[in-house]
C-alpha cells in the first residue's frame, strides 16, 4: 500500500528542496533580502569575526611568546589602517555581496578571466568551509577540556564536531530567517563574557605590579632594544593573520544590510553606508579585544599551558575564566564560547551560499539547482564532514589552510581596490592601496613558506572547483543559454513581412560581406535543398563575443545589404544556442516552424566539437538542432534543421 505514495512523497522532497530556485540567473537580478539595521548585521558576521577570539590569544602566545601583546598591535595596525580601509572600498564597489573577486572578475575576459575567478573561488571555499569546521572543532575543544567534561567527552572529539555541522546544516535546511537575531544574543553576552575576563584579567596585572616588570624583563632579556622588539614582531605576525579573518564575510553579507527607501538598485547608498559602519564598528571592537586578550593572557598563563597538549592551548580566555574566576563562572564561559564558535560558521555558510551560485551557475559550471538554497547546503555541510575527517577535528592542523584563504582573499581585495582607484585617477589612494597590497603580499608569502599545508589544501579545493565546473559545462553544454531575446524594430519588420509564409533562414558565416558573398551563398543554399526561386529566404549571422560565457541575453539586428540582401546580425557565445534561441522566439511570435539551412561543416567532429565547447563554434548544423531538441521536447513544435 505505500508504494502509490513514493512518488508523492519523493515529489514533496523535491519541491521543499528546490524551494526558492527560478529560471532567473542571479546576475541579470540581484537577490534581494529583507534589510536589518547595521548593527544587527554586524553580529552576523561577528560569529565569525568575534569568534576568533577563541583562540586567537593563544596563537599569538605560540607565535611570538613574550612579545605577543607587542606582535598584536601590529595586527592591529595592519586590520584598522589595511584592510579597513580596503573592504570599505570594496563596499562601494560591489555592494550586493558579491565581493573583491567580482571587481577582478571585470578585468579580465573570455577563459582566462573564468579560470582566474575559480581560483580566487577556490580560495574563498577554503577560507569559508575551514571557518565552518575549525569554529566547530574549537568550540569541541572548549567543551572536551572542560573540567567537569574531558573524563566523558575525550577521545570523541571527531564525532562530536560532526554532530556540531550537522546541526548547522539542519539550521540552514530549516530556513535562516531566524539567525540574525540569534546572533545579536550570541554575540553580546559572548563579549559581555569577554568584557569580564579581560576587566578581571586586567586587575590582577594591576594589583600585581610584579607580574609587569617580570615581563619586562623578560622581554628586554630576550629580545634587546625595542627597535628588536618591533623587527621581531613584524618577522611573526603573519602568524597572527587569523586575527583578520571576517572581513570578507561582511561584505559578503551586504545584501542583508538595511538600506534608504531612495537607494538605487545598483548602488545603494544607504546599504553601503551601512556596511562601512558595520566594518568599522566591528574593526575597532575586536582591536580592542585583542590587544587586552593578548596582554594579560601573555603575562598570566604559563608558556608551557600554549602549548599542544596545555590547557590554555586554542582556549586561553578560558583559562583565565576558570582560573581566576571560578569554575561556575568559567562553564559559563565555555558554553558562551562553544555557542558562538558552533553558529560562526553560519556566517561562513551565508558567505558561500551567497558567492558560490553568483559565479558558477552563470558560467554553466554548476548544475541548475546550484542557484537554490537547501541543496548547496547539503553539499557544504557533505564537504565539512570530509573535513573535519581529513583533519581528525583538529583545531591546529586547519590554521595554516584557514589563514592562507582569508590573506589570499584579503590580498586579492587590496589589489582590486589599487586598481579601481587608479582607473578612477585617485593618485593618493593607489599609492596608499598599493602599500597595503604590498604589505598584504608579503605576509601572504611569508605564511605560504610557513606552513605550505595551506597552499596545498587551497589547491585541492581549487582543482576540485575546477574539475566539478568542467564536467558539469560539459554536462549542460547542449542546454539552450539565451536568457532572452530582444529584436530591433527592422528586425522585426522582416519577421512580419514572412509570418504569413514558410520563414526560411540561412546560416551564414560573415566573410567579406560584399554582394558575390550573399549572391552565391543563396544560390548554393537553394541548390542543395530544392527551395522554390519564388520562396523569401533571410541571411542569419552570429558573432561569437566572449565563448566562455554561459548564460546572456541576445539582442537582434535587422538590415539590408547591397540593397536586397535581408540579414540578421547577432552577438552572442555561443553561435548555436544564438540560431536555436532565434527559431524558437520567431516559432513562439509567428506560431510558424521556421526552416534554417547550413552547410556542412568539415574536419573532424571531436575536433569541432572541442571548438564549439571552448569557443563556441564548430560543428554548428547538429548542434544547433541538439540544442533546439534539447529545450523542445515535443518534436511537432521543433523548427526545421537542414544541411547540405
Amino acid at each position: 500500500m505505500a508504494t502509490p505514495a513514493t512518488p508523492a512523497r519523493t515529489s514533496r522532497l523535491r519541491a521543499w528542496l528546490l524551494e526558492g530556485l527560478t529560471d532567473r540567473p542571479k546576475h541579470q537580478g540581484h537577490t534581494e533580502h529583507e534589510g536589518r539595521p547595521w548593527w544587527r548585521v554586524m553580529c552576523l558576521t561577528g560569529l565569525d569575526y568575534f569568534s576568533t577570539l577563541g583562540y586567537q590569544p593563544g596563537i599569538a602566545a605560540l607565535a611570538a611568546g613574550l612579545l605577543s601583546p607587542v606582535a598584536t598591535i601590529v595586527l592591529v595596525l595592519l586590520t584598522l589602517f589595511g584592510a579597513l580601509p580596503v573592504y570599505r572600498r570594496v563596499a562601494e564597489e560591489s555592494p550586493h555581496g558579491e565581493g573583491s573577486i567580482a571587481m577582478l572578475e571585470r578585468l579580465l575576459s573570455f577563459w582566462k578571466g573564468k579560470l582566474f575567478v575559480l581560483t580566487l573561488l577556490g580560495f574563498a571555499a577554503t577560507d569559508f568551509l575551514i571557518t565552518i569546521t575549525l569554529s566547530a572543532a574549537d568550540a569541541t575543544a572548549h567543551l572536551v577540556e572542560n573540567p567537569h567534561l574531558t573524563g566523558t567527552l575525550h577521545g570523541h572529539e571527531v564525532l562530536i564536531t560532526l554532530i556540531m555541522i550537522a546541526l548547522l546544516g539542519a539550521v540552514f535546511l530549516k530556513g535562516f530567517s531566524e539567525a540574525i537575531g540569534v546572533a545579536v544574543a550570541l554575540v553580546a553576552s559572548y563579549l559581555a563574557l569577554n568584557v569580564v575576563v579581560i576587566a578581571v584579567g586586567i586587575w590582577k596585572v594591576v594589583s600585581e605590579p610584579h607580574v609587569i616588570g617580570d615581563w619586562s624583563e623578560a622581554l628586554t632579556a630576550e629580545h634587546g632594544n625595542p627597535f628588536m622588539m618591533i623587527a621581531i614582531a613584524l618577522i611573526v605576525f603573519p602568524k597572527l593573520a587569523l586575527g583578520m579573518s571576517g572581513f570578507e564575510t561582511g561584505v559578503a553579507v551586504m545584501p542583508h544590510v538595511q538600506g534608504e527607501a531612495d537607494d538605487a538598485p545598483d548602488k545603494p547608498a544607504g546599504r553601503i553606508r551601512g556596511t562601512k559602519k558595520l566594518l568599522t564598528t566591528a574593526a575597532v571592537i575586536m582591536s580592542v579585544f585583542l590587544i587586552t586578550s593578548s596582554f594579560i593572557t601573555t603575562l598570566l598563563i604559563p608558556a608551557d599551558e600554549f602549548k599542544t597538549g596545555g590547557e590554555a592551548n586554542g582556549r586561553a580566555l578560558a583559562y583565565l575564566a576558570h582560573e581566576h574566576i571560578g569554575s561556575a563562572f568559567g562553564t559559563v564561559y565555555d558554553i558562551s564560547t562553544i555557542l558562538i564558535l558552533w553558529f560562526a560558521g553560519s556566517s561562513a555558510m551565508a558567505g558561500l551560499l551567497n558567492l558560490m551560485p553568483r559565479y558558477l551557475p552563470r558560467y554553466g559550471m554548476a548544475p541548475h539547482w546550484a542557484r537554490a538554497l537547501r541543496p548547496m547546503v547539503i553539499v557544504f555541510t557533505l564537504i565539512a564532514f570530509l573535513v573535519t575527517w581529513i583533519f581528525n577535528a583538529d583545531v591546529d592542523a586547519q590554521g595554516g589552510a584557514y589563514a592562507t584563504g582569508v590573506l589570499v582573499l584579503i590580498t586579492s581585495a587590496a589589489v582590486a581596490v589599487t586598481i579601481a582607484a587608479r582607473k578612477a585617477g585617485e593618485r593618493g589612494w593607489t599609492i596608499a592601496f598599493g602599500l597595503i597590497s604590498a604589505v598584504l603580499v608579503y605576509t601572504t608569502a611569508v605564511n605560504v613558506v610557513e606552513r605550505p599545508d595551506g597552499v596545498k589544501i587551497g589547491a585541492c579545493f581549487i582543482a576540485g572547483i575546477m574539475a566539478l565546473s568542467l564536467l558539469s559545462r560539459l554536462a549542460r553544454v547542449f542546454e539552450l543559454r539565451v536568457t532572452h531575446v530582444e529584436l530591433d524594430d527592422m528586425a522585426q519588420r522582416f519577421i512580419r513581412d514572412t509570418s504569413n509564409r514558410t520563414i526560411r533562414f540561412i546560416a551564414n558565416e560573415p566573410g567579406n560581406r560584399d554582394s558575390e558573398e550573399y549572391r552565391q551563398k543563396k544560390l548554393q543554399i537553394r541548390a542543395d535543398n530544392d527551395i522554390p526561386a519564388a520562396d523569401d529566404v533571410m541571411f542569419v549571422e552570429v558573432t561569437v563575443l566572449d565563448a566562455s560565457e554561459f548564460e546572456s541575453g541576445m539582442r537582434v539586428r535587422g538590415e539590408v545589404l547591397h540593397g536586397r540582401y535581408r540579414v540578421l546580425t547577432l552577438e552572442s557565445s555561443s553561435i548555436p544556442n544564438a540560431l536555436a534561441a532565434l527559431l524558437l522566439h520567431v516559432r513562439d511570435e509567428t506560431g510558424q516552424r521556421p526552416h534554417i539551412y547550413f552547410e556542412w561543416t568539415e574536419g573532424n567532429p571531436m575536433a569541432n566539437f572541442l571548438r564549439f565547447f571552448l569557443f563556441g563554434q564548430g560543428e554548428v548544423a547538429p548542434v544547433t538542432r541538439e540544442v533546439i531538441r534539447e529545450a523542445e521536447p515535443d518534436r511537432s513544435r521543433r523548427p526545421h534543421v537542414h544541411a547540405g
